[in-house]
């Protein structure tokens, strides 16, 4: 469970925020204007989720001052602003991602467990079936030894999005929005580009007891690999 803080001038998102994350297990703190954020901030949060425009007051100047101060908790900005600019300027200011309204919550959600894990202390090993993952030096190895792969940055967090969600079927949308999205300059294509790349490093996750499939019409699905 973390902690997540939420700036919000609309009560109604607010309180669908508040839902969709309390469902997923978070704590949830709300703020409804840019002071009470920046006060309540300083109680220690595990990430934000902060609107662009909090009345007559900015959501990336909040965030900007907040980081000023030193406070580096993860924080995704949510805005009805769209254009390239907009986006800059909330990643200027501070934000790890940029969510643009209307949103869907398992996106936003994905979002931001991304942006948790990445703020978690990295010592610990990830575990699925037989696969033990290494998040710090990015290597993969069966839980009981045997030989070693290392993956690239994108293909590690890519692996951790897939263990995180295993049995969850996966659209191509929502990991490319997840992963790729936010920095810009590509097309959902890389999705399948970076699925082969782990299918071919991990030999299609069998060697782990894994396999990843895809779900015709509907995007892909890590799970337990069925014996017979």
């Amino acid at each position: 469970m973390a902690r997540i803080l939420i700036v919000e001038d609309d009560p109604d998102i607010a309180s669908l925020l508040a839902r969709g994350l309390g469902a997923a297990g978070h704590s949830i703190q709300w703020a409804e204007t840019a002071e009470a954020g920046a006060r309540a901030a300083t109680a220690g949060f595990d990430a934000a989720i902060i609107d662009m425009m909090l009345g007559g007051d900015s959501g990336a100047v909040l965030l900007s001052g907040l980081r000023a101060q030193g406070n580096r908790m993860p924080a995704i900005i949510l805005s009805a602003l769209s254009r390239v600019e907009d986006r800059a300027e909330g990643l200027a200011a501070g934000a790890q991602d940029y969510v643009v309204k209307p949103f869907q919550m398992s996106e936003l959600l994905a979002r931001l467990e991304v942006q948790l894990r990445r703020a978690a202390p990295r010592e610990a090993r990830i575990l699925l079936g037989g696969l033990s993952y290494d998040p710090v030096g990015r290597s993969v190895a069966a839980t009981g030894g045997g030989r070693s792969v290392v993956l690239t940055e994108r293909e590690g967090e890519l692996l951790e999005l897939l263990v995180a969600r295993a049995g969850e079927v996966l659209t191509r949308g929502e990991i490319f929005a997840t992963l790729w999205a936010p920095h810009g300059g590509t097309t959902e294509n890389v999705v399948d580009v970076y699925l082969g790349y782990l299918r071919r490093k991990l030999g299609n996750f069998t060697p782990y007891g894994l396999a990843l499939r895809t779900v015709r019409g509907r995007g892909f699905v890590l799970g337990i690999e069925e014996r017979p």
